[in-house]
């Protein structure tokens, strides 16, 4: 409180709040992301490694498996991935039928020989169900459940750096642009509406320098 001393004012100094030894004094800083991974994306090969580590955890490892090949395989973001009925998908074509979220452009994706295999399979062994990944409870596989699954299959692999359903999406951009197609191919099967959410992925595509040094 301030004191009257000659007729002057003085504000009292105020006492430092006491803390307990060893107690944080705030909250601890949010890592950057470039401070836990070395990218956003991960390479073919990381991706295999991933589900190949998938596969040995436990009675669910072909769908979570099967969940990290269809999201990279189709550029998925983890709502579209956890929303796949068995309606968009097309056994007898080998066809995916793709939603897409965030106003994103709707299209049809071939499906794979491996992705086919893994499909009926999966179809086979889970529950009767409208979604294609479901829970131990039967109920659709949450953004947030596969979050989860896949950063403990990050941990459980041999990668060293924490893992996110986006890096899936990411992935395929990358392995796209490295092929050489032309921006407009990976613009409409990501289902980007701006060509410039595409254009990252070209720009980081270190196919487009080869030749430049003769070995």
């Amino acid at each position: 409180m301030p004191s009257t001393q000659n007729g002057t004012v003085r504000i009292a100094a105020r006492r430092p709040a006491l803390r307990v030894v060893g107690e944080a004094v705030g909250p601890p800083r949010r890592q950057r992301n470039s401070e836990r991974r070395p990218r956003e994306y991960l390479t073919p090969a990381e991706v295999e490694v991933l589900i190949a580590s998938a596969r040995r955890r436990g009675r669910y490892g072909h769908r979570d498996a099967t969940m990290i090949l269809v999201a990279y395989r189709h550029g998925l973001r983890v709502g579209e991935l956890c929303a796949l009925t068995w309606d968009q998908v097309d056994f007898g074509q080998g066809l995916l039928h793709v939603a897409r979220l965030k106003h994103g452009v709707p299209s049809v994706h071939p499906l794979g020989g491996e992705e086919l295999r893994a499909l009926r399979r999966l179809r086979r062994e889970q529950p009767e169900g409208r979604h294609l990944f479901q829970t131990e409870r039967d109920a659709p596989m949450t953004p947030a459940g596969f979050r989860k699954t896949l950063a403990r299959i990050g941990e459980a692999s041999a990668l060293g750096f924490p893992v996110h359903p986006h890096m899936l999406r990411h992935a395929a951009g990358y392995k796209l642009a490295n092929q050489g197609v032309d921006t407009r191919t990976p613009q409409h099967y990501l289902g980007h509406r701006n060509i410039q959410h595409t254009v990252r992925y070209t720009e980081l595509a270190a196919d487009r320098f080869k030749g430049f040094w003769p070995d």
